[in-house]
């Protein structure tokens, strides 16, 4: 069996020395690497591309969830496992969309943190369990609000759902006719015929409908 590399990411010194120190004394995982911050933790992931990150949350220049939303886009295929003192489920939400396959608070012990990561290696999530009613909870409220959006947009054409999303970006006709490569022409009977299937006075109405169900995107200029 190959050893676990792992790079441990803690802006407290003592605990990453402690970590280091523990963990080290596993036989089938290594720390190949430490970070204090988000950003150096970022620099290092790329640098050394471990199996596992353990990564804190709270940390000076660059947080945690965005450290671990952008090792996640250059390194998929490494696991991120959140170790903070916040047992709270906004962060564990935010954690999760981000990237991260685990969950799991300090003040666990050091054989809990190495159970978590021998699992996370083979792509076996953990939760901080006061927290797993929560996950449960939010996944039940997306899997009514999926629901909800297809009732809602299940008369609308696949160019609608496009020229819906450019009005939540709130893009004119004129911008959306570019866009798409349709006539302005074109772009006001599809609106004309949104706001009757959605039942709406105006684009305003339309923009904030789509906006509350995730289809206004990025308003980029690309």
């Amino acid at each position: 069996m190959s050893t676990i590399r792992v790079l441990v990411v803690e802006d407290e010194p003592l605990l990453r020395s402690s970590l280091v120190h523990l963990i080290n004394a596993e036989p089938d995982i290594e720390v190949v690497g430490s970070a204090q911050d988000g950003n150096q933790a970022i620099s290092e992931a790329i640098a050394l591309r471990p199996d596992v990150v353990l990564m804190d949350l709270v940390m000076p220049r660059l947080g945690g969830i965005d450290a671990t939303r952008q090792i996640k886009d250059q390194l998929p295929d490494t696991a991120l496992v959140v170790l903070t003192v916040s047992a709270d489920e906004h962060n564990l939400f935010a954690a999760i969309k981000a990237g991260a396959i685990s969950y799991v608070v300090k003040d666990a012990n050091i054989e809990r943190i190495l159970e978590v990561v021998r699992s996370a290696n083979i792509g076996e999530g953990y939760i901080h369990p006061p927290l797993v009613p929560h996950m449960l909870e939010e996944f039940s409220r997306l899997s009514k609000q999926a629901q909800s959006d297809r009732e809602l947009f299940k008369e609308l054409t696949r160019r609608e759902i496009e020229v819906l999303e450019l009005i939540g970006q709130g893009r004119r006709n004129r911008e959306i006719s570019a866009r798409l490569f349709i006539s302005e022409r074109t772009v006001k009977n599809h609106v004309s015929s949104i706001l009757a299937k959605l039942q709406v006075n105006d684009r305003t109405e339309a923009a904030l409908i789509a906006a509350k169900h995730g289809l206004a995107g990025s308003n980029d200029t690309a």
